[in-house]
């Protein structure tokens, strides 16, 4: 029994003189070895020797710090992360460099890929109203907050650096001269100044897709009365799929305003919901009335009825196509029991001035595109 316990006893100096390794996370480890002895009566001392070993090998647990780090910082994929890291000896600033070199050269491989989906993003003043197009591949990708960051960035940005002069109606924004321009973020994963075109290749490489912006119009205020914007399907303000825009103007310079904007309003939600193609049908080309008109009376003359019945079938069916796509003629469709110049009439004798419609724009995401090609397109990349 006291040999069994002095064994004992021996083994646990022994054990004690060597400590268990100590990690670090700056890639070395530590151990200590320790031994007890008396240098004086009643004095114990220690006495303690450190080894230092290096190593480039990083814990498990600094791994996954590092990946959640870099993926805040660049949105880039997990895996996409994780090979960067891997590459740079797991050497954060290094890596973030490696990803955007990476992601550059993946957003020039997508750019002849099909974007159809993404947002709309409108900006105004009192003076003029501006909205862009931004395109991507999904409506994945156009939920992400980077990207309607980036949309709303350029609508103020187009806003801001358009010209002065007044003009009537609407007209498209050069999209070269707006991709040059420099462009200034504040945001924790886009900063800095940079040009436009170098933002849209960025935000391609994070979300590893074809980012694209698409169009984009300019709409000014020439007379006394208020720029009226409306926004359908916006996930936050600004932003949305379908756009109304339309001005209202007032001959007398010092009748109320607060009525004419609730009805301007009223008339871009209207816009948005009707889809006109004219504003009145002196708008409506005579190529485009007489091809309509060709089709009614083929139309009519296949009912088999006398000649002034089908006249009159002509006559009333080209009436409901002029109601169809002429604004001004159309039925309210926030009160369907009057057409649009009805609500203009009676607005103009609210504010005791003549109020008319200066121009109105419709755009929505996609338009023009073939959605079963875009489609065939993705899934081909995919």
């Amino acid at each position: 029994m006291m040999l069994s316990r002095g064994a004992k006893r021996s083994f646990e100096i022994l054990c004690g003189r060597v400590s268990p390794s100590l990690h670090s996370k700056y890639g070395y480890s530590t151990r200590s070895y320790g031994e007890n002895f008396v240098s004086e009566p009643k004095r114990n001392e220690t006495q303690c020797t450190i080894l230092r070993t290096y190593s480039s090998e990083v814990s498990p647990s600094d791994h996954m710090s590092l990946i959640k780090k870099l993926r805040e910082r660049t949105s880039a994929p997990i895996k996409e992360v994780k090979a960067a890291l891997i590459d740079c000896n797991w050497d954060l600033e290094e890596a973030q460099k490696e990803l955007r070199k990476r992601g550059v050269a993946l957003a020039s491989k997508k750019a002849s890929r099909a974007a159809a989906e993404g947002l709309l993003a409108l900006s105004q003043n009192d003076k003029k109203a501006v909205v862009i197009e931004l395109n991507c591949e999904t409506d994945f990708v156009a939920r992400n907050e980077i990207f309607q960051y980036l949309a709303s960035s350029l609508a103020k940005l187009a806003l801001s650096a358009g010209s002065s002069e007044q003009v009537s109606g609407h007209f498209p924004i050069g999209l070269q001269g707006l991709e040059d321009l420099k462009i200034n973020f504040d945001h924790p994963k886009l900063s800095g100044e940079t040009t436009v075109r170098n933002a849209i290749t960025e935000v391609a490489a994070m979300m590893g897709e074809n980012v694209k912006l698409r169009r984009g119009f300019a709409m000014p205020m020439s007379n006394r009365g208020v720029i009226s914007t409306y926004l359908h399907t916006c996930p936050h303000p600004g932003l949305g799929r379908i756009a109304g825009i339309l001005t209202l103007e007032v001959d007398d310079e010092n009748a109320p305003l607060d009525a004419v904007q609730r009805v301007g309003s009223e008339l871009a939600m209207h816009v948005v919901a009707a889809k006109p193609l004219f504003l009145t049908k002196e708008h409506v080309s005579s190529d485009a009335v007489q091809n309509e008109r060709e089709i009614l009376k083929s139309q009519a003359e296949s009912s088999g009825r006398p000649q002034a019945a089908m006249e009159k079938m002509v006559e009333g069916r080209l009436r409901k196509y002029f109601e169809e796509v002429v604004l001004m003629e159309q039925k309210f469709v926030v009160n369907d029991t009057i057409n649009v110049k009805t609500v203009l009439s009676e607005l103009s004798k609210e504010v005791g001035s003549p109020v008319k419609i200066g121009n109105f724009l419709r755009m929505e995401v996609g338009e023009g595109f073939q959605r079963a090609d875009a489609s065939e397109d993705i899934a081909q990349a995919a």
